[in-house]
């Protein structure tokens, strides 16, 4: 053994003269059973460092003849990508023996973008909430991307890609959230589509929601009433006054209303999907009302590394369809978001209080925002107007 050994290092010496004449900048060493590269490559992914410096790359080749020869054709091919600036880390870091990623499979390149979702590209948020929009905003259409593929083996992966979206149905929550997933999957591979796919979103938008479909504040008192279970009740009640999302009742600091602090507000706290940001009660008279000063809540599993907030939020809408509520529970929050529209609030407090952003607060809600604002500016026209009459 020690001789094979010796013998495969006196090759890798070898071969790494060749790359030294020609200039490479790369060389071929060997740690353990498999083969690496040393040289001057860009900053990893998430690196402080700005500026290219001597790092490692593994290959994931055996630490054989066989591996060393192709180790030297991979050396040409980077030292070209390293020249051309089109050297890029994801080929190369998302598993041992996985190879170039342009050269896996598709079920590998979805193992790999999946590694890269949940760590690079999630970094910045909870991870909790990471997983949670891996698991139902992106696998499924992965998942059915790949099927495609398989049962239609003729297709190049964009055009997979663009039936995966066309399997939806336009104008649709599915349809949108089908081309976010793999929009970004693309990217992630570096494939470029001939077709945008945001221009098949269609005209689905949370915009679409109606008037109508809110429930009245009296409506709301009354449902109230109706709910047998005290916990389940104020679970209700703290959407309604609160315009909380389904997981975040479970996700709160309410020290404030059990302390009976003169203003009595509810802390979102940073598990959930959205961070930490504190809410004010609207109405307010409805914290006595709805007794949530001495409210506690269901006995629900919320240790997220047995479940996720997505599951959490689904028990809340099971419980209204248990109970016969004609309205789901996001309706409360809409009706939370118009009540503060009436009332006045800017848009910047509700949406920071929402836990989401101006923007989003504006598009959401832009039909009753719109509103207020005519009638803020009929309002002041009309008093301009009196004013003027009475003092001719």
């Amino acid at each position: 053994m020690a001789e094979t050994v010796s013998s495969l290092d006196t090759r890798i010496a070898q071969v790494n003269q060749r790359l030294k004449a020609a200039k490479m900048g790369l060389q071929i060493e060997r740690r353990g059973e498999k083969l690496n590269l040393r040289g001057t490559f860009p900053p990893r992914p998430g690196s402080l460092k700005l500026k290219p410096y001597q790092q490692r790359l593994s290959l994931g080749l055996p630490a054989t003849p066989a591996g060393l020869k192709q180790a030297e054709q991979e050396v040409k091919i980077i030292a070209a990508q390293l020249i051309q600036n089109t050297f890029d880390w994801r080929n190369y870091v998302y598993g041992t023996g996985w190879g170039r990623l342009d050269q896996m499979g598709l079920a590998q390149q979805i193992q790999a973008f999946e590694r890269y979702f949940l760590t690079d590209a999630g970094s910045g948020g909870h991870p909790t909430s990471t997983q949670t929009t891996w698991e139902f905003g992106y696998a499924p259409y992965l998942r059915k991307l790949e099927a495609i593929a398989q049962a239609n083996p003729s297709l190049s992966l964009a055009e997979a890609i663009y039936a995966t979206v066309r399997s939806t149905n336009s104008h649709t929550r599915s349809r949108q959230v089908c081309c976010t997933a793999l929009s970004a999957f693309a990217t992630f591979l570096n494939l470029e589509l001939p077709i945008e796919l945001k221009s098949f979103w269609g005209s689905y938008g949370a915009s679409r929601a109606q008037p109508r479909e809110l429930p009245s504040d009296e409506l709301i008192v009354t449902i109230w009433n109706t709910i047998p279970n005290p916990a389940w009740r104020f679970v209700y009640g703290i959407m309604a006054t609160y315009g909380l999302r389904n997981h975040e009742v479970f996700f709160s600091d309410y020290s404030a209303l059990t302390q009976a602090r003169a203003t009595p507000t509810v802390q979102v706290l940073a598990t959930t999907k959205t961070g930490s940001h504190e809410v004010w009660p609207f109405y307010p008279e409805w914290v006595e009302q709805f007794q949530l000063r001495e409210g506690c809540l269901p006995a629900v599993q919320t240790d997220l590394s047995k479940t996720t907030l997505q599951r959490i939020g689904q028990l809340v809408s099971v419980q209204f369809r248990r109970y016969d509520i004609p309205f789901s529970p996001y309706d409360l929050r809409h009706a939370w978001a118009v009540r503060t529209i009436h009332f006045g609030l800017p848009d910047t407090v509700a949406a920071r209080m929402m836990g989401h952003s101006v923007a989003v607060h504006t598009r959401t809600y832009h039909q009753w925002i719109t509103h207020r604002d005519q009638q803020q500016a009929v309002d002041s026209a009309l008093e301009r107007s009196r004013g003027s009459r009475n003092m001719e």
